[in-house]
């Protein structure tokens, strides 16, 4: 597919009219929705304008392609702009930007599509290519003119794929490099090419992987990995780092790999990187030892991340259903009402709540052994369920059940290979459950019933300064790492309270939760000079995701600035969390942030002590930053 299969004449501008950043948004969004490519208009400027504040897409040299992948798309196309006096589209390079590609990219997409879509990002790394367009009188010589392009693109590729054997040889050194952005369109193939198109300038054996919307292309081997002198990094999004461990490895956002290609080299040529240390957490094809035996963080969080839709979904649902009155739910009650029991049986015991202990182990276990290990994980989890050994003991059934299916295959690897095709259906099910459940029923959970039981005796008990100081701790833990591992071990043990019907632990952890986004909401709101207009328009939507108990919002701030922010939204998490402990807050949902604010028992008191958290961070936050230059 042709580039110019989705840049048609009726969405192209040859005379861009917007004079600022948002006009041009709203024109080419405009333009493509007069040639009929959009489902909705507003929802995909909406797309558009998230993507932008993850990180402008004026990528300098004149250019910017704002882009989005979304269902707001009826039809992927392109949408090109000129403006001969330039825009101010706050540009990586601060200069002005004069050509415009707005990329509307479907949901559903086909590969084609995309890869015609990073196709045109590559093409706009060459100067001349530039200058031609810009020169460009009509619609009709702009098509010429890409078509040109990409005929004389596809000869180099050809040309460079006979005469790079060759040239291997004579290299200064061997340099790999993996590329990432957001939405995998635009950055991540332009990143791409400009490293590569330096490498050959500067002699560097070089290979570049690029983790787009179509998957991993060009994939670095665990051979050229080991012959590498260094690696970059040049991503926005997570990629695989393991496989790393060991090298001299340069982690750099995207845009650095389009803006300082040569700097990059350099230093990777030199080795001015520190040595990358492998945690253990991503996927290998190492064989079991490898997928098993390290990365136990990696494999709770694969229970809890998997958990957590049920703990969220059944936790609105059952927080529906306290609307018809907090016993409305019992058959018993005079406020008995089947709707708000029928709500409480999906989200509650009988339901998704039901479940989230065997989805905890079952999904540890398969983490650790595969499919395989999802079955008797799953069984391990139940019996723990039943037995009221709780989230602890769920942990060690998912654990258990993981490393009992690791043994199996080790053992049952000595079988021969006819037997292969009944192993994951009959041995492995069969053996893993029976060791795990009777391993369970008889050493597991009696004991750990008995600490579950003194764990919910000792959270039914707390009070005075020892429930201030657990808030205080829960609370600050939310705020530490915004949704990494702090954050979920502090929701997960207010879901375990919640569980043993101590239901203060939780208010404490969503009061925490929601601190930070709000703190910095309240910043960019009473100190604007602090914050550039990006961050303040970021700043906003801050509201809305600390609203929904949505920690998450913060993240990009505390990125680029980690320690005012952290610091900031620690204390101020921290405070919430103590505060809700000392007014004696309970609150029997799991989430929803304010929409379940109704339910505590203070509510006043809980929204007060939330306020005064944000209010404590977004002080701390403006005084502490320095004035936007």
């Amino acid at each position: 597919m042709k580039i110019t299969d989705l840049l048609k004449l009726d969405t192209i501008i040859i005379n861009l009219q917007s004079s600022t950043k948002q006009a041009v948004i709203d024109e080419l969004s405009g333009k493509l929705a007069e040639a009929d490519r959009l489902n909705d208009l507003e929802g995909f400027k909406a797309a558009i304008s998230k993507r932008e504040e993850q990180s402008t897409t004026g990528i300098g040299e004149g250019i910017a392609i704002p882009h989005a992948k979304t269902n707001a798309v009826r039809i992927p196309s392109i949408c090109f702009g000129k403006s001969v006096s330039g825009v101010d589209y706050e540009s990586l390079d601060g200069q002005p930007a004069h050509l415009f590609f707005m990329i509307a990219a479907s949901e559903g997409a086909n590969a084609d599509h995309l890869e015609t879509l990073s196709r045109l990002s590559s093409l706009l790394m060459d100067d001349k290519f530039r200058a031609r367009l810009i020169s460009a009188s009509s619609g009709e010589e702009v098509l010429e003119i890409i078509n040109q392009k990409e005929m004389e693109a596809d000869e180099e590729v050809r040309e460079e794929e006979q005469t790079s054997n060759a040239a291997s040889g004579n290299s200064k050194g061997k340099i790999l490099a993996v590329t990432a952005c957001p939405t995998g369109i635009a950055h991540t193939y332009m990143a791409a090419d400009a490293l590569k198109a330096k490498a050959k300038e500067m002699g560097i054996d070089f290979k570049v992987e690029t983790n787009g919307s179509t998957g991993i292309k060009n994939g670095l081997t665990a051979a050229e990995i080991d012959e590498a002198d260094a690696i970059i990094v040049a991503a926005d999004k997570q990629v695989e780092m393991d496989r790393f461990n060991g090298k001299h490895v340069i982690i750099v956002p995207v845009a650095h790999g389009i803006r300082k290609t040569e700097e990059l080299l350099t230093r990777a040529l030199n080795q001015d990187a520190p040595v990358y240390k492998g945690t253990g957490n991503d996927k290998s094809d190492e064989g079991d030892s490898a997928k098993g035996g390290l990365g136990i963080y990696k494999h709770l969080m694969n229970g809890v991340s998997n958990m957590l839709p049920f703990v969220v979904g059944g936790g609105i649902l059952i927080a529906l259903s306290f609307f018809f009155g907090i016993e409305a739910a019992d058959p018993a009650n005079p406020n008995y009402n089947p709707i708000a029991k029928a709500l409480s049986d999906i989200g509650g015991g009988n339901g998704a709540f039901f479940l989230l202990i065997p989805v905890l182990a079952g999904f540890i276990a398969s983490s650790i052994a595969d499919r395989p290990g999802f079955a008797p994980g799953m069984v391990g989890g139940l019996l723990a369920a039943q037995a009221n050994a709780g989230f602890l003991g769920g942990l060690i059934a998912g654990f258990l059940a993981g490393y009992v299916v690791l043994l199996l295959r080790k053992l049952f690897s000595k079988l021969p290979q006819t037997l292969d095709g009944i192993k994951p259906v009959l041995l492995y099910p069969v053996f893993g459950m029976l060791i795990t459940g009777f391993i369970m029923i008889f050493l597991i959970n009696e004991p750990v019933t008995a600490i579950n039981t003194g764990l919910t005796d000792w959270l039914q008990g707390l009070s005075g300064t020892n429930a201030i100081f657990l808030g205080l701790i829960l609370g600050g833990m939310m705020a530490v790492d915004m949704g990494g591992p702090l954050n979920k071990a502090a929701f997960t043990f207010g879901i375990a309270a919640i569980e043993a019907s101590s239901f203060g632990p939780h208010a404490a952890v969503m009061a925490g939760g929601m601190v930070p986004p709000l703190g910095i909401a309240f910043a960019t709101t009473f100190f604007k000079s602090k914050f550039s207009e990006m961050e303040r328009k970021s700043g906003f939507t801050n509201y809305f995701m600390g609203a929904s108990f949505i920690t998450e919002g913060a993240i990009p701030f505390a990125a680029a600035d980690p320690l005012r922010v952290i610091v900031s939204s620690v204390v101020g998490a921290a405070t919430a969390g103590a505060l809700s402990m000392a007014f004696s807050v309970t609150l029997p949902a799991p989430h929803g942030g304010i929409f379940v604010i109704p339910l505590v028992n203070h509510p006043f008191r809980y929204l007060l002590a939330i306020l005064i958290g944000a209010l404590i961070t977004a002080l701390i936050l403006g005084f502490w930053k320095k004035k936007q230059k």
